[in-house]
């Protein structure tokens, strides 16, 4: 077997399971890929990715590029060796970091010049030199050069979406390291006919894979899947497709059924950080009083470390008392539920019962 292929196992309707074939490991798709923006998932550590089942993590090109430095990153073996983790890696580009910055970067056609957030120096990105870092890094799966949009901006959705895709073209022919898989990633706004016509470009391109960018940063969530159905009407089957930067438990479950294979976001960790455990019903402020005398875990049908051997009174007095360790077994938690979902998700492809399956959790979320 080639070190990268996607075999497509099932379709339930338009939801998808699959295999992912990297040169670290096989990667079971849907997926939902933990974000450890700069080498490190929040909190977390390898062995404790590795015990709630991860097979893929995302890391940063734009803040690994600061710091410490790609060429250090290379010294140490790459970012496998680096961070210790033996799976599969995927890096993004640094677009979606640029786009963020808004008054600290000027954008042009030929790439983007921005202030570091760090110490302010100046600094410059272009489709080649994202590639360039990228390849230092050493990441599975890279990403081509982008420009993110806001969403109802029809005029500026349109020069991005053109720029994305002469930077697609661009980062083809940069990409030099074979060990590495290049996606192309689909712009276009909130509007159906860029996203079409972004699609189909990229399409022709004939990337090994293919990312949805530009959502979930401000449209509403109706708007977002009338756009993955669209993009994913026309990507080709045969290749993974990559939901970019969403986490919420019904946006997995509306965008499996949509035929996503892949999805990162930053939110579970991130929530972790601030009380909050993500639950089959919703989120749980575990700051709240009610649970100081609560011997329950967070969720009692969760098999992950944290529901195995920790109360809700225990967790909450880990917050009120500033301690670490509350961060760490609230991201395990949120982690190991968004993992799980997945899981099920797949299984319920496999049995063709994908529909019940996504209605059940949609009205447990209370999101039908």
């Amino acid at each position: 077997m080639l070190p990268f292929s996607f075999e497509l196992i099932a379709r339930d309707g338009n939801a998808r399971a699959g295999i992912f074939h990297t040169p670290h490991g096989d990667i079971p798709t849907p997926i939902f890929a933990p974000v450890g923006t700069q080498a490190t998932v929040k909190a977390v550590t390898p062995d404790q990715l590795n015990e709630i089942g991860t097979q893929l993590v995302v890391a940063n090109t734009y803040h690994l590029y600061l710091r410490p430095g790609a060429d250090l990153v290379a010294e140490m073996g790459g970012l496998h060796q680096f961070m210790q983790w033996p799976r599969p890696i995927l890096t993004d580009s640094g677009g979606f970091q640029v786009f963020s910055l808004a008054e600290m970067r000027k954008i042009d056609d030929d790439g983007v010049t921005f202030k570091s957030h760090i110490d302010g120096s100046t600094h410059r990105l272009t489709p080649e030199k994202s590639i360039e870092i990228q390849e230092k890094l050493g990441a599975d799966i890279i990403m081509a050069f982008d420009e993110c949009a806001p969403p109802y901006d029809r005029a500026y959705s349109q020069r991005a979406m053109k720029r994305t895709h002469t930077w697609a073209e661009r980062s083809l022919r940069a990409h030099t390291n074979q060990d590495q898989e290049l996606f192309g990633i689909v712009q276009g706004g909130s509007f159906a006919d860029l996203r079409q016509q972004s699609a189909e470009t990229l399409t022709a391109l004939d990337f090994p894979g293919y990312a949805i960018g530009g959502l979930s940063v401000g449209e509403t969530k109706p708007e977002m899947n009338a756009m993955i159905e669209v993009v994913n009407g026309i990507l080709p089957p045969g290749k993974p497709r990559y939901l970019m930067g969403v986490g919420a438990p019904d946006d997995l479950v509306n965008g499996i059924q949509r035929g996503v294979d892949i999805f990162d976001c930053a939110l579970p960790t991130r929530l972790a950080r601030h009380q909050a455990a993500m639950t089959r019903r919703g989120r749980m402020n575990l700051l709240n009083a009610a649970y100081i005398h609560d011997p329950r875990p967070i969720d009692e049908s969760c098999n992950c470390y944290t529901c195995q051997k920790f109360s809700r009174a225990y967790l909450r007095h880990l917050i009120v008392a500033k301690e670490m360790l509350a961060a760490t077994l609230v991201s395990i938690h949120n982690l190991n539920m968004l993992l799980d979902l997945t899981r099920q998700a797949r299984q319920a492809i496999l049995q063709k019962c994908y529909n019940e399956f996504s209605h059940l959790w949609l009205e447990d979320l209370g999101k039908l």
